[in-house]
């Protein structure tokens, strides 16, 4: 794949974001208890994580690992920072629950990025704290009230926030090429029996 072509995918994952929380609000309702947190971040963060798992393609970590990271870290970030914020969607609150979740879905990615890009994937977490609260910041500015229906994540312009300077990420994996210790462990060996 080209750069080009690596970035333009990574770019049309931004749609995640949206999908994932629309079907999120669709399925479990408005984000104000934990349990709402939990199974709608775990939704929504199972979407989004299909989404940057295509996206990433076959440089980037195993799709089940990213999309299960993905799920878990935006449902335990989700109940963690909607819980301290009480669940509020003025702006101050929603850029802390946004920080928030960035960073515990930062981590749980960062997991699965470590074995291909070492210590540079100790940068992803700090880099999604910031990235998601001003993805939140955005969204406010852009539709206002629309954001007391509590939604479990920002929408399509805050996710275009979000996106495009992380498109960083599938360029240093695609140029990163798998070492042997990155193999699939099913793969089969010429000889073996």
């Amino acid at each position: 794949m080209t750069d080009n072509r690596t970035v333009a995918r990574w770019l049309v994952s931004f749609l995640g974001f949206p999908i994932g929380g629309y079907i999120a609000a669709l399925l479990i309702g408005p984000l104000d208890t934990t349990g709402a947190a939990l199974a709608g971040g775990a939704l929504a963060g199972a979407v989004i994580g299909v989404a940057q798992a295509w996206a990433l393609g076959p440089h980037g970590p195993r799709p089940i690992t990213w999309i299960a990271g993905t799920a878990v870290g935006l449902a335990v970030g989700l109940a963690i920072g909607a819980t301290v914020v009480d669940y509020a969607t003025d702006l101050t609150s929603l850029v802390i629950q946004g920080a928030v979740s960035g960073a515990v879905v930062g981590l749980a990615q960062a997991g699965a990025l470590l074995p291909r890009l070492r210590v540079r994937a100790l940068l992803w977490p700090p880099a999604l704290t910031a990235l998601w609260a001003l993805g939140w910041l955005v969204t406010d500015t852009v539709i206002g009230s629309s954001v007391d229906q509590q939604f479990y994540v920002f929408g399509s312009s805050g996710a275009l926030v979000v996106t495009i300077p992380t498109a960083l990420l599938p360029l240093a994996l695609h140029r990163r090429r798998p070492s042997p210790t990155d193999a699939c462990p099913t793969s089969t060996h010429a000889g073996a029996s």
